[in-house]
């Protein structure tokens, strides 16, 4: 039987982009719940899953604002969710490249990366990208627009997740 991942909790610190109208993106940090002892290392130190391209900008100025590396993985996604390109490096200068080239993009996702090997994240990366592949592991699985779970990550790793706006939803 599998081990049962450790309790976290999520801190969300400020807003750092808000379209005014759907979208806000949220910085955070996911923390072990008390009496479990932090980890100093992980495998993704900050990451950001579906977040609209229209973000990007403000996105890459707070992450370097904080310090961290943009370098990592990243995976840009259409209109509907799926993933349309994957690749490594420079993620916020590749993305916006990718943006220009490809206006059908809406959405992208990030991973910047630490040393350390966690196969649980890993597989959790692969999972979620090539999710209209796969028939299995339905609780990983995200199909469209919509995030996945930050709880699923290791505790100290610092997050962009995207909410929507509260309140009645217009009609189309």
């Amino acid at each position: 039987m599998a081990k049962r991942k450790s309790g976290l909790t999520k801190t969300t610190k400020e807003t750092v982009y808000s379209d005014g109208q759907q979208w806000t993106v949220k910085y955070g940090e996911l923390r072990r719940k008390k009496g479990r002892p932090q980890s100093t290392q992980h495998l993704f130190k900050v990451l950001g899953e579906k977040l609209p391209y229209s973000s990007l900008a403000d996105i890459q100025k707070h992450v370097q604002k904080n310090g961290h590396s943009t370098e990592g993985v990243y995976v840009a996604h259409d209109s509907m969710g799926c993933p349309r390109y994957i690749g490594r490096g420079e993620v916020f200068s590749r993305l916006a490249s990718h943006s220009k080239a490809h206006p059908e993009l809406h959405y992208f996702s990030f991973y910047l990366v630490e040393t350390k090997k966690h196969e649980r994240e890993i597989e959790t990366l692969l999972i979620r990208s090539a999710s209209f592949l796969l028939e299995f592991n339905e609780k990983k699985r995200r199909v469209g627009i919509a995030h996945g779970n930050v709880r699923d990550y290791e505790a100290g790793t610092h997050f962009y997740e995207r909410q929507r706006k509260r309140g009645k939803k217009n009609q189309i």
